[in-house]
């Protein structure tokens, strides 16, 4: 998304650019994390349900997922530095309201609006970064933004984690106020504004179409397990929404002359696959981060800094690969670190599947550091391919197109995956609950008789306890399993991309958009 025509700053004001830039992206990045360990007092705060309190997750990204698209139009009709300020403002504005909000509703919508007006932070920055950097500079450039852009899932649950038992879960909002006057402080007096053009147009009914069949979905999703789905006029309203919209956004697209979306993008195969891919990706890394956050503290009964800390791991293996990764580009086929990537993540998987609470906490930070490093083995050559053979001036419309598909990802995979652990949960409750007869010669035993006896109304809350215990824990396995499928399931996706060649500073600069 940069643009040529930028005004490049004062030489000795990069570093300070650099600095407020990436501490803008680093806040951004946080929040896609540093909540995901405060869930669980957010929920018994404010009331919500297990697959509610979701929704404080899943609205952020469905958010910035929307409104990543348009931030080159922003950046192009109003200036970069005007809407880099604006959505610093935004952004700390929404997390105030978020930790003071009062109710579900105030949350999810609060967090809504940070996705807004966050989406715009890291495709502006990268712009900025590529445009004061020469094409020499910018491999280096991009490998510090990348590295920024992970700095916030490393330490959003170990941040997140000490400020809830310390002070409360609102402060993992509050945080971003000293940090976002800081780096508003910073690009206001050292950056330079660029040209604004009252020509840029946008096309509003190819996005507007788009977001509303995307919004649509996702509450659909979310709504869909409570409200029994089909059998909901809601979720009928929704669902009709839904198709109806993104109908009009295909036929608009294929007869519009200048539309939202080109579709002449998806004639290109790396491109197609890589969107898919992507989408995968999305999936099984947020949404298993989701599941983490309850099955560390609600089942194996994790403080939430203990929690936070042995879930840091996984970020740091996602740096520390990517580091590696960038080294190999170029000496290695992109495929075969797109398989090695994809192994390690169904590797992980795999292993959880045979978890219960008593794993110890090596075993989880390990197998976290696994998972982590295969995204980072996925990450930066999946990119590369993607983008590799479309023309040059096609990638910045590419890469927006490319991160709306990995967020929606996200999104879906975070809902489905909570929609699955409340209704295995309920089917293997049943399942288990068949065997409580009194011909099970189980409860022969005296401490079964004393403690669970189906007799007594303590021994049959104590049973029913134990049965929603199991039945919790082979719904996280199947869900651990789905993901694990998934991860297989996209390896034959590797053989259908074409060969890339060695990355250049235009091929990095599309790693993290």
């Amino acid at each position: 998304m940069a643009s040529s025509s930028a005004t490049a700053p004062r030489p000795e004001n990069r570093g300070a650019i650099t600095a407020c830039i990436i501490l803008a992206v680093i806040m951004q990045a946080l929040d896609t994390t540093i909540a995901n360990v405060a869930l669980p007092y957010m929920q018994g705060s404010v009331s919500a349900s297990a697959d509610q309190i979701n929704w404080v997750l899943t609205s952020y990204i469905v958010a910035a997922a929307i409104m990543t698209p348009p931030s080159g139009f922003l950046a192009n009709r109003f200036g970069r530095q005007r809407v880099l300020m604006a959505a610093i403002v935004g952004f700390v504005a929404a997390s105030v309201l978020c930790g003071m909000a009062q109710s579900l509703t105030e949350i999810v919508a609060f967090r809504l609006m940070q996705g807004f007006f966050g989406a715009a932070l890291v495709p502006i920055a990268q712009s900025i970064l590529l445009d004061i950097y020469t094409p020499e500079e910018r491999g280096s450039a991009m490998a510090l933004f990348g590295v920024s852009v992970m700095v916030g899932p490393v330490l959003g649950p170990v941040i997140g984690g000490w400020l809830t038992d310390n002070f409360s879960w609102r402060w993992v909002f509050y945080i971003n106020v000293p940090i976002g006057a800081l780096a508003f402080a910073g690009i206001s007096f050292f950056l330079r504004e660029t040209k604004s053009s009252a020509d840029a147009k946008l096309d509003w009914i190819g996005f507007g179409s788009l977001s509303v069949a995307i919004a649509a979905t996702q509450v659909f999703l979310d709504r869909g397990a409570q409200l029994d789905w089909f059998s909901s006029a809601e979720i009928l309203i929704e669902a009709t929404i839904a198709a109806s919209a993104f109908y009009l956004f295909l036929v608009h697209t294929f007869t519009a002359e200048k539309s939202f979306v080109n579709p002449r993008l998806f004639l290109d195969r790396n491109f197609s696959v890589g969107m898919l891919f992507i989408f995968i990706i999305g999936i099984t890394y947020l949404a298993s981060m989701a599941l983490m956050t309850p099955y560390l503290q609600t089942l194996m009964g994790y403080p939430v800094v203990t929690a936070g800390l042995v879930m840091g791991p996984r970020g740091i293996g996602t740096m520390v690969s990517m580091f590696v990764v960038g080294r190999m580009m170029g000496k290695l086929d992109t495929r075969l670190l797109l398989m090695i990537g994809l192994a390690l993540t169904a590797w992980a998987m795999y292993d959880m599947t045979g978890w219960t609470p008593d794993v110890s906490e090596g075993t989880i930070a390990w197998v976290g550091f696994v998972q982590g490093a295969g995204l980072g083995f996925l990450f930066v050559p999946l990119t590369t391919v993607t983008f590799a053979t479309l023309p040059a001036q096609s990638r910045a419309e590419a890469t927006g197109l490319y991160n709306l598909s990995r967020n929606v990802g996200s999104s879906v995979g975070i809902s489905v995956v909570s929609y699955l652990l409340t209704r295995n949960g309920q089917i293997n409750h049943e399942l288990i609950g068949a065997h409580v007869t009194a011909t099970n010669r189980a409860f022969d035993s005296a401490v079964a008789q004393h403690m669970l006896s189906p007799v007594t109304a303590s021994g049959r809350a104590a049973l029913d306890q134990l049965i929603q215990f199991q039945a919790a824990i082979i719904s996280y396995i199947d869900d651990f399993k789905l993901m694990m499928v998934m991860s297989l399931a996209a390896i034959p996706l590797v053989l259908l991309l074409r060969k890339a060649s060695a990355p250049t500073g235009s091929g990095h600069a599309a790693v993290i958009d």
